[in-house]
C-alpha cells in the first residue's frame, strides 16, 4: 500500500496555503473536474490539496494532525512563534516542534537532517 492523496478542508484557502507554503510546499492553483478550484502539491508523490469547505460543513476539522520534516528549522520556527502548542524538543522520532495552522490543525515540524 501507498499513500497517494491527502486532502484538507478550509473556509479561507489563501490564509492555508500562506501557511503551508512557509513550510516549504509549493502550490499550484488548478481545477480538475468538476471539482471546485483549489490549491495542490506533491510531496515525494503524495498530493496534499487545500479544497474550500465541503457544502454543509460549517467549520474546518481540526482533528487532522500532519507532520513534516523540513529545512530551515529555526528560522521556521522563530516565524511560528505565536502558533507554537509545543516548543522543539528531542523526541525518540527526532528534533521537532508541534505549531498550528490557521484553521487550529496541530502540525508536527521536524528538522530536516
Amino acid at each position: 500500500m501507498q499513500l497517494k492523496l491527502v486532502v484538507i478542508r478550509t473556509g479561507d484557502l489563501l490564509k492555508l496555503v500562506e501557511f503551508y507554503t512557509l513550510l516549504g510546499l509549493p502550490f499550484e492553483y488548478h481545477k480538475h473536474g468538476n471539482c471546485p478550484f483549489h490549491y495542490s502539491t506533491n510531496i515525494n508523490g503524495i498530493v496534499l490539496e487545500i479544497y474550500p469547505l465541503a457544502k454543509g460543513q460549517p467549520v474546518a476539522d481540526k482533528n487532522l494532525r500532519l507532520g513534516f520534516a523540513i529545512d530551515n528549522f529555526e528560522e521556521i520556527i522563530i516565524l511560528l512563534e505565536n502558533n507554537i502548542v509545543s516548543p522543539p524538543t528531542q523526541t525518540d522520532w527526532g528534533y521537532m516542534a508541534v505549531v498550528q495552522d490557521p484553521d487550529g490543525r496541530k502540525v508536527e515540524l521536524y528538522k530536516r537532517l
